[in-house]
């Protein structure tokens, strides 16, 4: 791992995976395997930072992990997240505005590998600087059952 830590302000660090985080060298991961990966690093993050993260996905949390003080939405990339936007739920941007300990934490490159996986951290100024620049959107999801999906390929 390589990089600055500072309370509030973007951080890169580079994760070099000495444990088996679960970051996978493979091109083909599903969007749940690269999240999966992208959580997995940050677990290892946090340690090494001598915070103990907490997974509450599934929990009603409005954000993926708990560690330490700190309340972290994680947002995963396959590849770069440079000039990306970051897709928040109304609760994770009122969680954001109220509570200083919530941070984001981008996790790119996680289809690239372990080696090449970076962990930013966004939290406190920068944070709510970027939280100042959001734009509501409403949108629908329509599932595509597995089933209807092979149905549409079949000739």
């Amino acid at each position: 791992m390589r990089g600055t830590m500072s309370a509030g302000v973007l951080t890169a660090v580079r994760f070099h995976d000495e444990g088996g985080t679960g970051v996978s060298e493979s091109p083909r991961m599903t969007n749940r395997q690269v999240e999966d990966a992208a959580l997995a690093a940050v677990v290892e993050h946090e340690r090494r930072a001598d915070r103990e993260a907490r997974d509450t996905r599934g929990t009603g949390a409005a954000a993926d992990l708990i560690s330490g003080d700190r309340v972290i939405e994680v947002k995963a990339f396959g590849g770069s997240a440079r000039g990306q936007d970051l897709w928040l739920e109304p609760r994770q941007v009122e969680e954001a505005d109220a509570n200083p300990s919530f941070w984001l934490y981008v996790v790119e490159h996680v289809r690239d590998g372990a080696d090449a996986t970076t962990v930013l951290e966004v939290g406190g100024e920068q944070l709510a600087a970027l939280l100042s620049c959001k734009r509501e959107q409403r949108y629908f999801t329509v599932p595509v059952p597995v089933g209807v999906y092979d149905e549409l390929h079949r000739p």
